[in-house]
């Protein structure tokens, strides 16, 4: 628990350094946060599902109609 602490007081130092920086908390929040968790902006992220066909929809996509 101790460790965990440590690792998130550090990264909020990093996001108000990284928004000093940049004068902007969005480029700040995802300069720091790592990418590999798929973090998106809450507006953005109804905005990447739109997008990205699921699989059900590929499936009728791909099919000829046979």
């Amino acid at each position: 628990v101790k460790e965990l602490m440590v690792f998130l007081d550090i990264a909020v130092f990093e996001i108000i350094l990284a928004y000093l920086e940049k004068r902007d908390w969005k480029e700040a929040f995802f300069s720091v946060l790592p990418q590999r968790k798929g973090a998106v902006p809450l507006g953005e992220a109804n905005d990447l599902s739109k997008h990205a066909p699921s699989e059900k929809e590929d499936e009728d996509n791909d099919s000829d109609g046979d």
